[in-house]
């Protein structure tokens, strides 16, 4: 293949907890340093509340996919029960150091959320002082842990709403990757660009129609189209831990296959084109429980 031909995968990295923090990031990095990839890495700041999921079990669609994924023994039980018994502790006050380690090596650091957990299950009932509020702590404590403006961010869970759009405008994001979709728009006039992430998850995609951990590599790869928007989501507590061998092997025949990953603000300038307006619709997609995010026109066309 020629340069010309090289597929560009948008690399986002989401950071969920404080193990993810503290054992996942720093070995992606080392993944990252040895075959000179550059990244997006999307933090969580605040306290790491995740194990409050733990109630979610109750619910026949997570419970499904828990056991699908056999999260126990990929998540760790310090993940499952943290801030259950006691309270979660702050990400950013404790780790730091890390987090400023992914930005001195250059890659993009962006805002995932001040608490994880209270996002993924309290978006749409927060009012709009409650999401401000949210954001700005998250914001505050990453900028002054970078010691600069946080240019981007993506909400937890691929949970948005239209209260959320608007109260980002007050942040200097560049772009947000809020939700799920096959290309770059943007959701009202003079919003910041929306990039939706285009392929599935491990969780989402793994147990599911014979796809398991010898296969799973070639079944992203095979996803990840030439001449189109491809962005791919792994997380600190899955590729960078527990299958972090998997992981690297995807990266070196995605290589042979002529793909580079990139942050995905390197997306902005491939596809540099006026963005299209779109919107965002919240649906239930397999796989996953309860609603996400979706690039509206995939689900229903744009009423005129």
């Amino acid at each position: 293949m020629s340069v010309q031909d090289t597929i560009k995968v948008g690399l986002r990295i989401d950071v969920d907890t404080f193990r993810g923090t503290r054992l996942g990031v720093p070995k992606l990095l080392d993944i990252f340093q040895e075959h000179q990839i550059k990244s997006s890495f999307f933090f969580t700041v605040g306290p790491d509340n995740m194990g409050r999921h733990i109630w979610r079990l109750l619910r026949p669609a997570f419970l499904k996919k828990m056991l699908r994924s056999k999260a126990a023994s990929l998540y760790g039980w310090d993940i499952i029960l943290r801030g259950t018994f006691w309270p979660g502790p702050v990400i950013g006050h404790k780790l730091a150091s890390v987090i400023k380690q992914a930005d001195l090596a250059g890659h993009e650091i962006g805002l995932h959320a001040w608490d994880h957990h209270k996002w993924q299950m309290k978006t749409d009932s927060m009012s709009p002082t409650e999401l401000a509020k949210e954001l700005s702590k998250g914001y505050q404590m990453l900028s002054d842990i970078i010691g600069k403006e946080i240019s981007c961010s993506a909400v937890a869970g691929w949970r948005c709403t239209e209260t959320t759009l608007d109260e980002k405008e007050a942040f200097p994001f560049r772009y947000n990757s809020d939700c799920r979709g096959k290309s770059i728009f943007v959701p009202k006039s003079g919003m910041a660009p929306q990039i939706p992430v285009t392929l599935p998850t491990y969780d989402e995609l793994i147990g599911q129609e014979g796809v398991d951990e010898h296969n799973y590599n070639q079944a992203i790869l095979d996803k990840i189209k030439p001449n189109a928007l491809n962005v791919y989501t792994i997380h600190a507590e899955v590729e960078g831990i527990v299958c972090a061998e998997m992981f690297e092997q995807l990266l070196i025949q995605a290589k042979q296959h002529n793909i580079e990953f990139v942050p995905l603000s390197d997306l902005l300038d491939q596809h540099y084109e006026t963005w299209p307006q779109d919107s965002i619709l919240n649906i239930e997609i397999e796989g996953r429980e309860g609603w996400l995010s979706h690039q509206a026109s995939l689900v229903r066309p744009i009423s005129s």
